[in-house]
């Protein structure tokens, strides 16, 4: 049994020689976990588009759609006019969409850098 336990600690604590066997075993071991993971694990993350403008798409699942513009390019004094220039601006892209909410995105001294819409077809 110690034959034993002393392989396994020399795996948890990586003690083997490069080009020994069990060295090999433990970097095909990772090298499998990387690239046939991703096909059997949900790791929940999801691709960002930028489109067109500069505008970054994100999906949102079943619920639509979350797009992400920058400031200047929406271009508007109060929340109603975020709405309608955003709409405006996702238009040709989406065509037309149904705006759930809408959030700004602040930077580390608080001005608006960028607005978020979640977006339903």
């Amino acid at each position: 049994m110690s034959r034993v336990w002393r392989t396994i600690k020399g795996y948890i604590f990586w003690t083997y020689e490069r080009g020994s066997f069990h060295y090999d075993v433990m970097v095909s071991l990772i090298l499998i976990f990387v690239f046939v993971g991703p096909h059997f694990i949900n790791f929940k993350d999801q691709p960002t588009q930028l489109l067109q403008g500069g505008i970054q798409a994100t999906s949102n699942g079943a619920q639509g759609m979350i797009y992400q513009v920058d400031a200047a390019q929406v271009d508007a004094q109060d929340e109603g006019m975020v709405r309608v220039n955003f709409e405006r601006l996702l238009r040709p892209l989406a065509g037309p969409v149904s705006i759930e909410r809408i959030e700004s995105v602040r930077d580390k001294t608080g001005h608006i850098v960028a607005y978020r819409a979640w977006v339903r077809k």
